[in-house]
């Protein structure tokens, strides 16, 4: 595992563990930090997060983890020694939710298929 790799997975655990231990925002309760992409210079990280619950709430989280994002930053730069901590940019990652509904597709073209 290469040096950027093995920060992606010690970020994404931090700040997985800073949101849900650091911050008492209940709207935060069904995130789940998906993964995390650093850049190569290791100062810019795109955070991709899924969300248990309804897509309307996912506008209204994104722009909270925009406004908290500083503090979260902070956290982080007390947990992982680098020269630089990385300025977060968080996105939300439907891949769980398509996963989802291709999964669901798939059972109905099998019942159908099953049926005739």
């Amino acid at each position: 595992m290469g040096r950027i790799e093995k920060v992606n997975q010690q970020l994404k655990k931090d700040i997985s563990r800073i949101i849900r231990k650091e911050l008492s925002d209940p709207r935060f309760t069904f995130i789940t930090i998906t993964h995390v992409e650093t850049s190569k210079d290791l100062r810019q990280a795109k955070v991709f997060f899924s969300l248990l619950g309804e897509t309307d709430q996912i506008e209204g989280i994104l722009s909270s983890l925009d406004r908290v994002r500083g503090i979260i930053r902070k956290y982080v730069g007390k947990c992982i020694t680098m020269r630089y901590t990385p300025e977060l940019h968080f996105f939300y990652d439907s891949s769980i939710k398509e996963s989802a509904r291709l999964e669901e597709t798939f059972k109905e073209i099998h019942n159908e298929l099953g049926e005739s």
